[in-house]
């Protein structure tokens, strides 16, 4: 009997913002300048580094990627959003929730390992000054940034492969403004333990084996700078990966806590301003971090748009 009562919703119906209609428009205005921004600073610094031949190095690559990803990132969630701030009807289809789903999955993952990467970039740079145009060349690169792309897009498939089996019977309401895993995990009226653990253990893997990454690859830039005998090389090569290290740190420290434990954080209501923070006020940060503190970006900028 229980069996039977157990049929797929055809929809989902994303509760978002709950708040006046009055403050539905600023929030549309707000999010429409946010979006257009992002997508404005992003298609720049793809621009940028796509007219000047000197940026066409491995760490601009890597940050063009960054920024190809993430305008997809913000596509992924933000049009839907605003369409529903002006509408009544804040529906989204089964498939069409499992198919944001899958790509929000696949570019934050593909971003935590790119980030990673980047990481390692820098650590070649100022570790092996004399052998980094050998060990991290263009095509090098390349398969390291289509890398990324393939464990995003194949993490998301497991991980979707395990939610999309879910049944949802006539609970149909999603506490959030987009399909994220905590509210589809939690809406689920069947044993969503096997799920939850999957997507665990791949959060685990995606996050930590990256961030480790990241904070080896530091310790040693650190530690390789702090043995440069004068003050002005030891700010240079700082500056080299601050920028990186800034969009690190903001990346992780808003996405970590929210994907080790999903299920867990959808308890709170504070979920969807955390997801705010991760999903739009970092993308809008980043490129401005990148352009504000690399000189060479600075100077591409000044060059394309002044002559």
């Amino acid at each position: 009997m229980e069996e039977a009562n157990q049929t797929n919703v055809s929809y989902f119906i994303l509760l978002g913002f709950t708040t006046t209609a009055e403050l539905q428009i600023l929030l549309f205005v707000l999010f429409l300048i946010a979006y257009l921004m992002i997508l404005m600073e992003n298609l720049i610094i793809i621009a940028v580094i796509w007219v000047n031949n000197n940026l066409h190095k491995p760490m601009y690559l890597l940050l063009c990627n960054l920024s190809f990803l993430e305008v997809w990132y913000i596509t992924v969630i933000v049009p839907k959003m605003l369409g529903d701030f002006l509408s009544q009807d804040k529906r989204i289809s089964f498939q069409g929730c499992l198919t944001q789903l899958y790509f929000f999955v696949t570019f934050v993952c593909s971003e935590y390992i790119l980030l990673a990467v980047m990481a390692y970039d820098r650590y070649l740079a100022i570790c092996y000054p004399l052998r980094y145009p050998v060990l991290m060349n263009n095509n090098f690169c390349v398969q390291l940034s289509a890398g990324c792309w393939i464990c995003g897009l194949l993490t998301s498939m497991i991980k979707l492969s395990f939610i999309g089996r879910l049944k949802y019977c006539s609970t149909y309401k999603i506490n959030h403004y987009f399909c994220d895993i905590s509210p589809l995990l939690n809406v689920s009226c069947t044993d969503s333990s096997i799920a939850e653990l999957v997507d665990f253990i791949l959060a685990l893997m995606v996050i930590m084996v990256p961030l480790c990454m990241v904070v080896t690859s530091y310790i040693y830039i650190i530690s390789t700078v702090l043995k440069i005998p004068s003050a002005q090389g030891r700010k240079k090569a700082f500056s080299t990966c601050s920028s990186h290290l800034t969009v690190v740190i903001l990346f992780y420290s808003t996405t970590l806590f929210t994907y080790a434990r999903p299920k867990a954080m959808y308890a709170y209501n504070a979920n969807k301003l955390v997801s705010v923070l991760y999903t739009v006020i970092v993308p809008l940060l980043n490129p401005l971090i990148y352009c504000l503190r690399n000189k060479e970006i600075n100077c591409a900028l000044r060059k394309t748009f002044f002559g």
